[in-house]
């Protein structure tokens, strides 16, 4: 009985939380809600997804940037935290494999990763005067 009650409130929490579709490869830019005192800052993280666990509202999702230096900085974030203000997905990248944990050891350009395109949702055709119109005045 109460393993109905938290999946009903899980799934409730989920669904109150809109989150972009991520796969390990994504680029993705996460603002952080940071609170300093008694002030509270929006901090972006932005870097390569290279592995995602877990489900329901314990999953995560590890992103890996190059910071200054060189120096690679990974960090683990839970989807469905309340300080995550949201999540923009900044590129896809195809890969073949779900832990992208190779690319600690490379860098530069050894760790680019090759772009996979999304069609575009289709946009509302015009009809034809319409389109014929919106061609001349161009």
């Amino acid at each position: 009985m109460s393993d109905l009650i938290l999946q009903q409130l899980e799934r409730e929490w989920i669904a109150g939380r809109p989150v972009p579709e991520l796969r390990p490869g994504d680029v993705v830019r996460v603002h952080l809600r940071i609170r300093e005192g008694d002030k509270e800052r929006v901090q972006i993280f932005q870097g390569t997804v290279i592995r995602i666990r877990g489900s329901g509202t314990g999953r995560t999702f590890t992103v890996r940037r190059i910071a200054a230096h060189g120096i690679g900085v990974e960090r683990t974030f839970p989807l469905y935290s309340p300080r995550i203000d949201h999540i923009e997905v900044v590129r896809h990248s195809r890969v073949r494999r779900a832990r992208l944990y190779y690319l600690r050891e490379r860098f530069g350009k050894a760790a680019r990763l090759k772009e996979r395109l999304i069609a575009a949702p289709e946009a509302e055709e015009l009809p034809p005067e319409e389109a014929a119109e919106a061609t001349e005045s161009q």
